[in-house]
Order: structure tokens, then sequence, then C-alpha cells
């Protein structure tokens, strides 16, 4: 994923920024960067490797030699960012959160206009020049980022920073990505995540709507281009990778998954005996909420038979030797033995992908003598790689634990009844939680419904984005 801040201030903006893109570490481990304007200056910008240090190391040496009362940050697990760029009615900073798909064919194009790329390594175009040459390759900036909006197949949101000090804040045309405004006495600021602002003395202003695009000064904020009426929001913001104190469409994240776990469990005691089971527990860190839920709801006591243990080490590194990896992916589960030996436990994850962490730890638990475990899924089966953001690095749909094992029941026909796997109380469904408990060693296995999950959110579903789990669009 990835995530951004950006503040224009009467007075020194670099902090804020500092501040507020340091809070989007969660969305990650690849890159940040950091730019501002200083008019005595012009334009700077820093970019850092943070894959086995935090953002926060990498940059407080840039925030006193950074100067600007206009300022942009951005966290990303893909290209390096933000970019400098000049063009005709500018020079200005841009970075973006989402993906490309049709990427070859926007090269292509521009190649064919007389435009051309700075080539990274393994001869990538960093995706944010694609994204400035659209934006470029028209009259001004809105124009230009009505065209970048319209041409690319995916998702970008923007942030610009121009040589006259001010940021340009544009959310993507379906409004798959929030982007929240906050105002301070001296300023305003646009974020992802809007509890990043409020640390920093911001309140809320508004979300952006879809493809809507706005103009922040220190004094105040112009509409540039009206919001879209049609939103798909990623519904995955609540179940996986938002922060718990943040609030999208008026919905906080940490609400939502505990009323999810709620949810989950009043559906799921209709055909599972709760009394079978002697604690609730969630899989760290965004399960642990839905649990709650969970457990709050069926009367089971909530606890947690292990611990994560991580001060010492960056959730991204992983040596290059594979008994080391393995040694490192062991040592930061802690086990709790009195909840654990000879207990019938319940895990909620938020969500099941490949479910290789996920076997490691039941037969973690299982070592540690556990009598039984279930699993339970905050989300519905997860069937469709998403074609519109980057969350889950899954390069395949056969990477799916899904999809795999619904080709190892039935081959290719599998494919005809997507729906069917989907559903728990069909034949196909009930096959497919068997083999993969049978593959796990699970006890028992089930997922949220889309109707459940979706309750939980409180948004039309029409405004929600489902792909992964129903494909479609």
């Amino acid at each position: 994923m990835g995530g951004f801040f950006g503040a224009v201030k009467k007075t020194d903006a670099v902090f804020d920024v500092f501040i507020g893109t340091d809070y989007h570490s969660h969305l990650g481990t690849k890159r940040g960067g950091m730019a501002a304007y200083f008019p005595a200056i012009g334009l700077q910008r820093e970019i850092h490797n943070i894959e086995n240090a935090p953002f926060r190391t990498k940059f407080e040496k840039v925030v006193s030699e950074m100067k600007g009362n206009a300022a942009i940050g951005c966290i990303s697990d893909t290209d390096p960012q933000p970019l400098i760029m000049v063009s005709k009615f500018g020079t200005y900073a841009v970075c973006t959160i989402g993906i490309i798909h049709n990427e070859a064919e926007i090269i292509g194009e521009v190649l064919a206009n007389g435009g051309y790329f700075d080539a990274m390594t393994g001869s990538k175009v960093n995706a944010n020049e694609i994204v400035a040459a659209l934006i470029n390759s028209k009259g001004d900036y809105v124009e230009g980022i009505r065209y970048a909006q319209s041409k690319i197949a995916g998702t970008a949101s923007i942030l610009l920073l121009t040589d006259k000090g001010t940021i340009i804040a544009a959310r993507d045309k379906m409004g798959r990505l929030p982007i929240q405004i906050g105002r301070s006495d001296d300023g305003y600021c646009a974020s992802f995540e809007n509890f990043a602002y409020r640390k920093l003395g911001y309140s809320d202003v508004r979300e952006l709507g879809p493809a809507e695009i706005v103009e922040l000064s220190a004094d105040g904020i112009t509409q540039l281009s009206p919001p879209g009426k049609e939103m798909r929001i990623c519904a995955f913001l609540w179940s996986y990778y938002g922060y718990p104190t943040s609030s999208y469409e008026g919905v906080n994240v940490e609400v939502m998954r505990c009323r999810n776990g709620e949810i989950f469990a009043r559906n799921d005691s209709k055909v599972h005996d709760m009394h079978e089971i002697d604690y609730v527990g969630g899989v760290p860190d965004s399960g642990t909420p839905h649990a709650i839920g969970y457990a709050n709801a069926c009367k089971v006591p909530f606890a947690r038979p292990y611990i994560k243990y991580t001060p010492t080490w960056s959730r991204s590194f992983m040596p290059v030797n594979q008994s080391e990896r393995n040694k490192v992916a062991k040592m930061k589960l802690i086990p709790v033995h009195e909840f654990i030996e000879g207990k019938r436990l319940l895990l909620v994850d938020d969500s099941i992908v490949r479910g290789t962490q996920l076997k490691e730890t039941v037969d973690f638990l299982y070592s540690h003598g556990a009598k039984a475990v279930h699993m339970r899924s905050a989300c519905p089966p997860i069937m469709y790689g998403c074609k519109y953001l980057n969350f889950s690095r899954s390069s395949s749909d056969m990477d799916l634990i899904t999809r795999r094992t619904m080709m190892e029941l039935e081959g290719e026909e599998a494919i005809k009844h997507m729906d069917e796997y989907a559903d728990s109380e069909t034949e196909r469904g009930k096959a497919m939680r068997k083999a993969i408990c049978d593959k796990f060693q699970f006890e028992s296995l089930e997922f949220q419904s889309i109707d459940g999950l979706t309750e939980a959110i409180g948004l039309e579903p029409c405004k929600l984005c489902t792909y992964c789990w129903t494909g479609k669009e």
C-alpha cells in the first residue's frame, strides 16, 4: 500500500509533515520521502530506504535541514517518491498512492508523442513519472490530473507540492482510497489517515469525494474540480490495513472491527457450538478487535494465547538465509502457556490470503499443547487478486489459498462455481473449508459473509469495493 501527508502553513510545515508521514508507517515498509518548498531555496526533496529502519530514524536529520511553509511526505511500498518534475506550468513535487495496471500502454503513448522517461533499475519507469507525464501533457494542473484519472487503469490518489507554495490534492476517480482535510490555527493539511493530523492539533474539515481536486494554501481550501457521483471505497480499509484510530467516510476502524466480530459471532453461533471453546483470541494486530467483538457476542472469554515480540526487530526485517528467516519468524511469537496448554482455542484473523503464516501460527500453538484450534476469518474468502490497489503481494490468483484449494478439488471446473465455493452453506463451500482445515490442522474454519461485513461497515453496498471477494466491479 502506501500513505501520504501534506501541510501548508503560515509557519514552518516540515516538522508537521515529518510526524504526519511517520504516522503512516503501517501502510508501507519500502521507502519514505519528503519534499518542501521555501521561496529562498525552492523545492527540496529527500528519499530513503526504510526496509530495515523506520521512517523516523531516517528522516530525523532531514527535519533540521529541510525548510518550507509547505511540504509533502509519503510512505511507499513501491517506487521512490516524491519526485520533482518540471512542466510548462511550473515545477512541482508529486507523490501518489495506488497502482497503475496499464503502465505499458501509457508509456508507449507518451514515447510515441515524443516524450521520454528516466528508467530505474531493470528499465522500470517510476509510477510517479507516468502520472506526471499525463499531467504535463495538458494545459494546467487540473486538466492534467483529470486526464490522468481518466487514463489510469487502477487507482491513483495524488499530492502535488507546487512552486507557489500550495498543495494540490486529488482523490482517485472512484474514491477507493481516502484523502482527508484538516485545519489548524495557521494552515491546512491533507492526509490518508485523519488521526495523523489530529495528533498534530488539526481538526477535521472534510473528506474529499471521488475524483475531487482541491488546492490548499495557508489561508484556505479552493475546490478545483468537484467530486464524482460514484464511489467504491475499499472495504479492506476497515478489515485490515486502516489504522484503528482512523475513520473513513465517518466510520471508525476499531469500532467497525469490534462490530464485525459481533455480527460474525452472532451468525456463527447458529451452526457452531460455542461451549466447545475455552478462549477466543485474535491474530495480532488487526485481528484482535475482530476477536474482541466476537468474544463479547458469544460470551466466551477473550485471551491472548501468544504475544508478538517486535521491539528489537523491524517488522520488515528478513535475513537472506532461510534457516535464519525461520528463526526470526518463530522468535516473534511468545506463548502464554496457561492460555494454550490443553485449551480449545478459536482464533480470529483479519483475513486469510495465502495462509502460510497462519499455518505456522497454528503449528506453534499445537506445539505448545493446544487441544484444538478453530479458525475464523473476519472477511469473506478472498477469491480474486486485487486489480485496483497493491495491498496484497500476491502476484497470481493461484497464490490465494482459496483458489489453490478449489483447483485441487475440482480443477478448472471450479472457476465456474466461484460463488458456491464462497458460500459456506453449499456443498462446494463446505468441501473447500474442510480441505483447508485438513491442510492446516484447523478444527473448524469459517469466513465472515459479505452481508455481515457490509453491515459492520454501515455504508451502502454500492459505495464499497468488494472485488477481491466477489469479482464484481
